[in-house]
């Protein structure tokens, strides 16, 4: 797969952007999307939007049941407007060190989720890595330089 990928077509399209190896991200998808991502090789799904946020947005029960039905790991870690805090660092860590193969992430654009494994990252791998990564990605992730270095 390339770094980035549009998957489908029109306004529900599966715009995945593939931070490294391990890890993508994208926008909020739908239960109709896990089969997709089961396709794709991934083992798990971290749910990183708070339900509720959207009057169009699917249910996190529903993407749960779906990503269980195809046989894989489903994780809410919801990063909502009270935002980052060490827990929600802490739960990303552990779903990304325990899923043995590649996981995906979702919020509403993708933002929250890389910022959850940047910040998850911080002391495993160098800081300029970890914002280059996210920035072949997309996404900009300069302004935690300073937490990254962190353990």
């Amino acid at each position: 797969m390339c770094r980035n990928a549009k998957l489908g077509t029109g306004s529900n399209a599966l715009d995945l952007k593939r931070i490294n190896d391990r890890v993508s991200v994208s926008g909020q998808i739908r239960a109709e999307d896990v089969t997709t991502l089961k396709q794709l090789g991934f083992v798990a799904i971290v749910n990183n939007r708070p339900d509720g946020e959207s009057p169009d947005q699917p249910a996190g029960a529903e993407i749960e049941a779906a990503a269980k039905a195809a046989g894989l790991a489903y994780h809410a870690i919801p990063l909502g407007r009270e935002g980052v805090n060490p827990e929600l660092v802490a739960q990303t860590k552990a779903v990304l060190e325990g899923s043995h193969g590649k996981v995906f992430c979702f919020c509403r654009s993708g933002t929250r989720s890389t910022t959850l494994w940047a910040l998850s990252q911080a002391g495993e791998a160098p800081a300029d890595q970890i914002i280059a990564e996210a920035a072949e990605a997309g996404y900009d992730m300069s302004h935690l330089a300073g937490y990254l270095g962190q353990n």
